[in-house]
């Protein structure tokens, strides 16, 4: 995983969204591997309970910027310090259907026990970069959104566990950034609007 290409990359911004919001995407090494840190999402939570997702959520008035409020974040949901986490640079905005502008950070971070935040976090998962780029546990489906038309959904299934979402447009970029990995040209199916997900 070339984290470098990181740190030279251009970023996409996202302008004219209703709301502004900023997540980091923790990156360890365990055994000399790397690993992508993901929160499980609370089950009692109203928006996506039970989803995989990087650590973040709006901008609030205290934060001096994007990147503060992904360390803030970081640190309230997983008990990750900002003096921890080295940021390396960010990949490109993304805009979500709630009509949220994401920036997500990445950032090297240590590997240790994280403390989640029970009221926010399930659980603190660390998933395999090798498993991620493993086409086997991979899939995409291509439905129409009623308002933003065909969409292409990723989903990747490690560990009992599916990065998919708007955290799996993420995980895309950036494994295809710093990785050899690259997405499939053609979707494993086109499925009807309301089909079931195979999360």
């Amino acid at each position: 995983m070339d984290l470098s290409r990181v740190a030279t990359h251009a970023p996409n911004a996202v302008d004219g969204a209703g709301q502004q919001a900023a997540v980091l995407a923790p990156i360890l090494e365990r055994g000399g591997e790397p690993y992508i840190l993901f929160t499980r999402r609370a089950d009692h939570l109203g928006e996506h309970p039970g989803q995989m997702s990087f650590p973040g959520g709006s901008r609030e008035s205290v934060d001096a910027d994007l990147c503060a409020t992904a360390l803030r974040e970081a640190d309230e949901e997983i008990g990750l310090r900002a003096d921890e986490a080295r940021v390396i640079g960010r990949i490109d905005d993304i805009q979500t259907v709630t009509d949220y502008a994401v920036r997500p950070y990445v950032a090297r971070v240590p590997d240790r026990e994280y403390d989640p935040d029970e009221r926010e976090v399930a659980e603190v998962v660390a998933l395999s970069v090798a498993e991620l780029t493993d086409l086997d546990n991979y899939e995409s489906e291509r439905r129409e959104h009623p308002t933003y038309g065909a969409r292409r959904i990723h989903f990747f299934h490690v560990d009992g566990y599916t990065v998919w979402g708007a955290t799996g447009v993420m995980l895309l970029q950036l494994l295809e950034l710093t990785t050899d990995w690259a997405v499939p040209d053609e979707p494993d199916r086109v499925v009807d609007p309301d089909a079931e997900l195979p999360v």
